[in-house]
């Protein structure tokens, strides 16, 4: 192949071309709402936003006496408020090559780079939202009885059949793999053993991924209780954030970080023993098996007297057409959290696709960027701007990418981990 002089739009061109083919498990995630960022000739700046509808959801009659319901729709937003790239510089004497040689030298490793962090980004600000978490903490999937625990909780939340999606750990997977090996279901075993490839699991299109996250479990201690009784709320007083207060006490006194982000918990229906606050069927409302969990959604430290109020989801709602939960816990009903405190576990998950939504949108060219260009395709953008060292007599460029990413229902998806 003949020489190519190296220019903005011949970079950029071969960096978009490797992003869209290099995505993974990026591609798992809804991607439509890049076309609510379509009609800004000169791109967007950091803090763009967009708002999303939450659906509606009824109650429904039996007989044939009228009861009208309310529509109420709830809203988040969806901010474009990340900015990563990757900088780099050739002497003039390289700034002649071969199209394959900028491919292999340059954009492969840089879009491997920007890929793995956009991913890791992502999974870490999905799984901090996700507030069921099946199997035990540190327990690592090697049987299809650990893996079903996702699918079957997924089954149990109402989360619709199709386009699920698992992202495992690399000793996840290869876990998961081993004991594919051994199945009599040729075509199951044939890739798992000659390939490496779990592919489709109990309707979960299943990958691996180098960078699922890690959650590390606050420091927690003391005793954790609910302080005050009928903390439960309405749908529309929580239908933007899906979030609320819960007023609690009993913690040591005076620690800072006492829980984390992502931290998850269960609550008893009164006192510290007995039945849990449990979860309800989101279609029927019938009251469910399964222990409601909560995730935190901010870091909180405890007062001087061990008071702490906890930003949990969901929301405790007792009635109605979004009610999650079958009661709301009593005062001084006991919290339990799951996990070791200080310790860290790796955050598998499995989810719908609508769970998580991310948006790459083209970045505004400066006026004063002479040369630079912007490559848009297939709902990716990249920005090329070249800066010339007349000193040093090097050609240095910038490659950005802007981006939002938001959870957009964390009702439709689970941690998993294995079991003992």
């Amino acid at each position: 192949m003949s020489n190519t002089t190296l220019t903005a739009d011949v970079v950029a061109k071969a960096a978009l071309a490797i992003l869209d083919n290099e995505l993974g498990v990026l591609k798992t995630v809804h991607r439509a709402y890049e076309d609510e960022f379509s009609n800004q000739v000169n791109g967007y700046k950091i803090g763009d936003t967009i708002s999303i509808r939450r659906p509606a959801d009824f109650t429904v009659r039996t007989g044939a006496t009228l009861s009208t319901q309310d529509v109420i729709e709830g809203k988040t937003t969806l901010t474009i408020d990340q900015q990563c790239g990757v900088d780099f510089q050739f002497t003039s004497s390289d700034l002649t090559l071969k199209i394959t040689d900028l491919s292999e030298r340059v954009m492969k490793p840089a879009m491997s780079s920007i890929i793995n962090y956009m991913a890791n980004d992502v999974l870490t600000t999905m799984y901090k939202r996700l507030y069921h978490w099946v199997g035990t903490p540190g327990e690592t999937i090697n049987s299809f009885a650990d893996f079903a625990l996702g699918p079957r909780r997924l089954d149990t939340m109402a989360v619709p059949m199709g386009d699920r999606y698992a992202a495992l750990s690399p000793a996840d997977h290869w876990g998961m793999l081993g004991s594919q090996t051994a199945l009599y279901i040729q075509d199951a075993a044939r890739g798992a053993y000659r390939e490496g490839s779990l592919g489709t699991i109990g309707g979960i299109e299943t990958r691996m991924s180098q960078v699922v996250p890690t959650h590390t479990v606050g420091p927690l201690g003391g005793t954790p209780l609910v302080n005050g009784a009928t903390q439960n709320v309405t749908y529309d007083t929580a239908k933007n954030t899906w979030t609320q207060s819960l007023i609690t006490d009993g913690w040591t006194a005076s620690a800072a970080s006492r829980v984390k982000e992502g931290d998850v918990f269960t609550i008893y229906a009164s006192g510290t023993s007995g039945a849990k606050v449990k979860m309800v069927n989101p279609k029927t409302k019938a009251v469910t098996d399964v222990d409601q969990q909560f995730v935190v959604t901010a870091d909180g430290s405890s007062d001087g007297a061990g008071n702490l109020t906890l930003t949990i989801s969901p929301p405790i709602i007792t009635s109605g057409p979004h009610q999650t939960v079958n009661v709301a816990p009593a005062d001084n009903a006991g919290l339990v959290m799951v996990g070791t405190a200080s310790t860290g576990y790796v955050q598998n998950m499995m989810y719908h696709k609508n769970t998580m939504a991310l948006a790459v949108v083209p970045m505004e060219m400066p006026a004063a960027a002479y040369g630079g260009h912007r490559e848009s395709y297939k709902g990716l953008s990249v920005r090329v701007i070249p800066i010339y060292d007349g000193t040093n007599d090097i050609s240095k460029w910038r490659l950005d990418l802007l981006y939002g990413r938001k959870v957009i229902d964390p009702r439709l998806g689970v941690r998993v981990s294995g079991t003992a």
